[in-house]
């Protein structure tokens, strides 16, 4: 059998997204001798990065401040128009700007792809001596005979379906590290194992999520108007008694990127955020920009959505959470990777400053303060119940007490008030309360089908390779996710990863298509029974997301 190759380092960081980067490059400013090492799954640096986007440059500003003149691709198109739009099923009603708090505006922002923002600070961090591995998921977390975070060791390569080794099999090599940076994302494998190890959660309500699925489109030019941004509200989720909103960003060469966010609170088990999407796009004011054009890609993913009142413990002995993997998104301002770049910033110096002292593999208490210190901690504490109001209330009355509720907080006029939320999963219901949604059929021009949508993710899977989405027990699956539920499995996913189908016999089986998985994470979050646990495929598995 072989043996597992070992390498030392001072730092690991696990995930190669903007908090990742963020915390190599910060490290090696602050001391340039540190040895550094990313890990990311993808096959390439942003090949995993999905987002609108829309980006705040504020923590770009104190990490680079010179990264306007740098070829930086974040530069190229400036923010200049913004509208958000509340739709019914053919109309659409701008909201005013004067009823928006002021720091929704997105003046002095910029629209782009975050895979190029992402592969540019990448080259950044590497001119610095920054060791990047694409390729290289990091499945199993190392401990020391202290109970701290000693290292990780990445995926096994060359395993079949069925646990045997293939000709060209390779066992994981062991990363040792002083200090270990989790920044894998939204619901990340090793992050969820963490916050249960250190309780992480102890204090604070659980994560919820919502689901953005995404297109980028070719538009003809005499509809691209480059730096305009529109978010929408209303309509079709309105339908379904669920909640989300739509975008449609005008980004650079020609193109415009636009989807949908679902949250994934909903309660109707025949809902399929998927198709909400394709409907969207019918929409008379959606069709009239993407008619003539041509959809180049597509990909989905998990967003955090918790807010201020779901930012976990974030240190622990040898390691601490930074980015999305805690969870620092805006939901109101709709963007989190300011606030990913800047936790890393800080999580970079507690590291710096304890190396300099002699400390290896601590607790970073200074970690955790700091950022509850932070402008972070500022801007998530101004909208921390806008999410749980719309959630609560639905959109329409929801959208009215986060506006107050935003206005209120920015005026420093008080309100104590926390709303809670529950997990997405627990405010699933069973399929007998509600009546399946007849959602109208593809056109094949503006909407498709998932299966054809999901060829323009790129996704590819070794062939032979063990079941990365585990089924814990079966018999569960049947009796409760399809018996009681109608089988959700099948809706909620965006890339049809997951069937029931009728075997000879008569009895149901669920058959999972890993091969199609875009690493959203959504079953992960919204099985009723918590009974699929998403795992770390082989090193360049999944999306390959070409500027997106």
């Amino acid at each position: 059998m072989s043996e597992r190759e070992s390498m030392p380092c001072d730092v690991v960081i696990i995930g190669g997204g903007v908090a990742g980067m963020a915390a190599a490059i910060r490290l090696k400013q602050l001391n340039e001798e540190l040895e550094v090492v990313v890990l990311e799954k993808g096959s390439e640096i942003g090949a995993h990065i999905l987002s609108g986007a829309v980006v705040d440059p504020r923590a770009l500003d104190e990490l680079l401040p010179e990264w306007r003149e740098m070829d930086c691709p974040l530069a190229e198109t400036p923010v200049t128009d913004n509208q958000h739009w509340v739709m019914s099923a053919f109309k659409k009603w701008e909201m005013p700007h004067l009823l928006m708090p002021p720091f929704l505006s997105n003046d002095g922002n910029y629209t782009c792809s975050l895979g190029n923002l992402t592969r540019w600070m990448a080259e950044q961090a590497e001119g610095l001596g920054v060791m990047v591995f694409p390729g290289f998921p990091a499945s199993e977390v190392m401990f020391d005979e202290t109970g701290a975070v000693s290292g990780v060791i990445t995926q096994d390569m060359g395993v079949a379906a069925d646990g045997s080794h293939k000709p060209d099999y390779q066992p994981g090599m062991e990363i040792h590290a002083k200090y270990t940076l989790f920044a894998e994302g939204a619901r990340g494998n090793l992050t969820k194992k963490m916050k249960a190890k250190f309780d992480l959660e102890a204090d604070c309500q659980p994560q919820i999520y919502g689901l953005g699925i995404k297109e980028l489109w070719d538009i003809s030019p005499e509809k691209h108007e480059p730096g305009r941004v529109i978010h929408t509200q209303g309509w079709p989720l309105s339908e379904s008694e669920s909640w989300g909103g739509g975008f449609l960003y005008h980004q650079a060469n020609g193109q415009v990127a636009l989807g949908f966010v679902t949250a994934l609170d909903y309660k109707n088990p025949y809902v399929r955020p998927y198709m909400e999407f394709q409907r969207w796009k019918h929409h008379p004011a959606i069709a009239e920009i993407l008619e003539g054009g041509k959809r180049v890609a597509y990909g989905a993913r998990a967003i955090n959505e918790g807010g201020w009142q779901s930012v976990p413990k974030l240190a622990f002995p040898g390691g601490a959470l930074i980015g999305c993997a805690a969870g620092f998104v805006n939901v109101p301002r709709i963007k989190g990777s300011h606030t990913a770049m800047k936790s890393g910033m800080l999580a970079a110096e507690s590291i710096a400053n304890a190396i300099a002292a002699g400390q290896e593999k601590t607790e970073l208490t200074d970690y955790d303060s700091n950022l509850r210190e932070s402008w972070i901690a500022v801007e998530l504490k101004k909208v921390k119940n806008a999410q749980p109001a719309v959630s609560k209330y639905g959109a329409d009355i929801g959208t009215v007490l986060a506006g107050i509720d935003m206005w209120m907080r920015t005026l420093k006029i008080g309100l104590p008030i926390t709303m809670k939320h529950e997990p997405d999963y627990e405010h699933l219901q069973r399929a007998d309360l509600f009546k399946p949604i007849d959602y109208p059929k593809p056109d094949g021009v503006l909407s498709f089908d998932r299966l054809t949508n999901v060829a323009f993710s790129f996704t590819n899977h070794a062939e032979d390779q063990r079941n990365h989405l585990q089924v814990q027990d079966m018999e569960l699956q049947r009796e409760s996710e399809l018996g009681v539920y109608g089988g959700p499995s099948t809706r909620y996913c965006p890339a049809g990863v997951y069937e029931w189908v009728t075997e000879d016999e008569g009895e149901p089986k669920f058959v999972i298509n890993s091969q199609n998985c875009v690493h959203c994470k959504t079953c992960d979050i919204k099985d009723p029974n918590q009974n699929i646990e998403w795992t770390t495929p082989e090193g360049g598995g999944g999306p390959n997301y070409p500027n997106m």
